[in-house]
């Protein structure tokens, strides 16, 4: 499991060359944000599940600011933001409108969300503001309880299965071995 991760994580060598990187200095090669163990790859997904519904572009900066001061691994939090897409932001934003309204007490409504319009991006982005506007202080509350259950619910699910597959090739290996020792006579 951690090899394919790493397979498919890019190098912080690499990243050096690129632009973006020369102009943040080294605050983003920090070598914590691109390691990976079962803290920091638990940590990564629970900061991109936090950030992922932060609205619009400000999702993976939220996710990389987080990781940061966090020091957890920068690639699975920014991967982990993408949880929320255009598939499933209505119910993500549905439940933490219920979550919301349970809390207050509010007898609010959840009105479904506008349709998108690639063709006409403004009116869309409007639309979805105002849609967002009267869904008001249930979605306001509602959001960062979400956020902080899908944080906190993912850190300790991949904390606990990373433990758990470590065990299982720990007790794999120590079979293996006792397999190829002669017996005792």
């Amino acid at each position: 499991m951690r090899k394919l991760i790493r397979h498919h994580l890019p190098h912080p060598d690499k990243l050096r060359e690129h632009k973006v990187f020369a102009l943040l200095g080294n605050t983003l090669l920090h070598p914590r944000l691109w390691h990976l163990n079962r803290h920091s790859a638990a940590g990564g997904i629970a900061v991109g599940l936090f950030c992922c519904l932060i609205p619009g572009p400000l999702q993976m900066a939220g996710a990389a600011l987080l990781c940061i001061f966090f020091r957890v691994n920068l690639p699975l939090a920014l991967v982990g933001t993408w949880f929320s897409n255009p598939l499933t932001i209505a119910p993500l934003y549905a439940i933490a409108f219920f979550i919301g309204r349970f809390v207050t007490g509010s007898d609010a409504r959840f009105l479904s969300p506008p349709e998108i319009n690639p063709h006409e991006l403004g009116a869309t982005l409007h639309a979805w503001w105002l849609w967002m506007e009267a869904l008001g202080k249930p979605l306001l509350i509602g959001l960062p309880l979400l956020a902080l259950l899908l944080a906190g619910s993912s850190f300790f699910i991949v904390k606990y299965a990373w433990e758990f597959w470590l065990r299982r090739a720990q007790k794999q290996r120590r079979t293996a071995a006792a397999k190829r020792r002669p017996p005792k006579t």
